[in-house]
């Protein structure tokens, strides 16, 4: 009965929290002050305590992050981004197919301007976080805290989308406030090929032809031709052969799958100062994930996320993030859309029955975060956090290359050393909100840059 007359105030201080915080940062004294860590942090809710055990300190530094980050999307709205003319039209552009599961609605509909995107994060980020702690509380027989559930999902959410999100903002505000480091042009996938070639990293192998073109074979009269220039000679396209999956991946895939990848993230904290020589010990990889591709699917983006032990190579359970991804009025029905997914939903793919997956281990996992690590220092030390597709092919001259990298990128509910990822943001974090505070004094007019 104490656990239910206490509930209201524990979500009333939750509550309290998130709108206190984040117009704590969005336009209260941690907007216009250093950010400060640990006790000496201006944040004045959910202060530090030594009595705290880590799981709570832990908590409460990633709430600081979330609600920091979250306000400074703000911030950035107007101004250029290293992609887009605008963070804005890179938010919408990113938003376009994405959905709070069981909506329906592309968030894009909410970011078009700065005054509809702020309603909606104080309106729905605290209705969701509450529906999604009831649902929580009923999938599991009432047996889930609706309390502490409601706190993670507002405050500090450890779901795939905000951890996302919250790249993002760092990668957005990183480049911005450092004039777009030349290392942001290796999202551009040309020049990624191009230079990775010349600084000896394992690329995926692409055609030196000036042009193809490509007829179909029953068409007449002009009809049925295409044209494309290559971009060795200045043109938009990319021409490869296709890479086929290694024998070892294509074993743990259905017939007709896609090339399958698997997603590294690598953090550098040769980003946070500049003006210091990068070094082999300032890049760390955090996570890995498989991506079993599905049956017939044209690419890994229809896939089964199958999470990998970054110091074994134990591939564990698999899930999906394909709820937040269905879009249309009618995945607001009952059974229609998943409101949430579970790591370990999957051992086996689901399109062969048995095909075990789980408990795998990838060959030389050890190998793989190596070069990706490498490949940071050596294409991109500069740039805080890359995603890149690794592929182990069935081409003996090439047997692991790299597609391209991803800046603003996506754990693919990969499972990594929250501490470690934490503590980077915190430390860039200083540095950004110094050179925040600088630009403001200097009424600095920030001038698009895109890669």
């Amino acid at each position: 009965m104490g656990q239910v007359i206490s509930l209201p105030f524990k979500l009333i201080k939750t509550t309290v929290d998130f709108y206190g915080g984040f117009f704590h940062y969005f336009c209260g004294k941690g907007r216009h002050s250093p950010y400060l860590l640990g006790a000496k942090s201006t944040f004045p809710y959910l202060t530090p305590n030594k009595d705290d055990d880590a799981e709570t300190a832990l908590f409460k530094q990633n709430a600081r992050i979330h609600l920091y980050t979250l306000a400074s999307d703000f911030y950035l709205f107007s101004k250029p981004h290293y992609r887009k003319l605008s963070y804005r039209d890179d938010l919408v552009d990113n938003m376009r197919n994405v959905a709070i599961p069981g909506t329906g609605l592309p968030l894009s509909l909410f970011v078009r301007n700065k005054l509809t995107a702020l309603g909606f994060v104080l309106t729905a980020s605290p209705l969701c976080s509450i529906i999604s702690s009831l649902h929580l509380w009923i999938r599991t027989g009432f047996k889930s805290s609706i309390s502490k559930e409601y706190a993670t999902r507002l405050l500090a959410p450890n779901d795939w989308f905000n951890y996302w999100r919250m790249n993002c903002r760092v990668a957005g505000m990183h480049a911005l406030l450092n004039n777009v480091p030349a290392g942001y042009q290796m999202e551009n996938k040309w020049t990624f090929l191009k230079e990775g070639k010349s600084r000896g990293v394992p690329i995926s192998p692409y055609l030196e032809a000036p042009a193809i073109v490509v007829k179909h074979r029953n068409e007449e009269g002009g009809l049925g031709i295409f044209f494309y220039k290559n971009a060795t000679v200045g043109g938009d396209w990319i021409i490869q052969e296709r890479i086929e999956n290694s024998e070892w991946v294509s074993s743990l895939l259905p017939s007709n799958a896609p090339l399958s990848t698997f997603r590294v993230i690598t953090q550098s904290y040769a980003s946070i100062d500049l003006d210091k020589e990068a070094k082999i010990e300032d890049i760390t990889a955090l996570s890995c994930v498989f991506r079993a591709g599905r049956k017939n699917a044209a690419t890994d983006h229809d896939s089964i996320l199958f999470d990998i032990d970054v110091k074994t190579g134990l591939i564990k359970g698999g899930t999906t993030n394909a709820h937040w991804y269905k879009l249309g009025l009618l995945n607001t029905l009952p059974c229609r859309c998943n409101w949430r997914s579970f790591h370990g939903e999957y051992t086996t793919h689901p399109d062969v029955e048995g095909l075990q997956v789980t408990g795998k281990t990838v060959p030389d996992i050890l190998g793989m975060l190596k070069l990706v690590e490498e490949s940071h220092l050596k294409l991109c030390p500069d740039v805080p956090f890359v995603g890149w597709d690794v592929v182990l092919s069935s081409d003996p001259t090439t047997p692991i290359c790299l597609l391209e990298v991803n800046l603003s990128c996506n754990f693919f509910r990969g499972t990594f050393d929250k501490k470690k990822y934490l503590d980077f943001i915190d430390n860039s974090l200083v540095k950004l909100q110094d050179l925040r505070l600088k630009a403001d004094k200097n009424k600095t007019v920030f001038k698009p840059k895109c890669i």
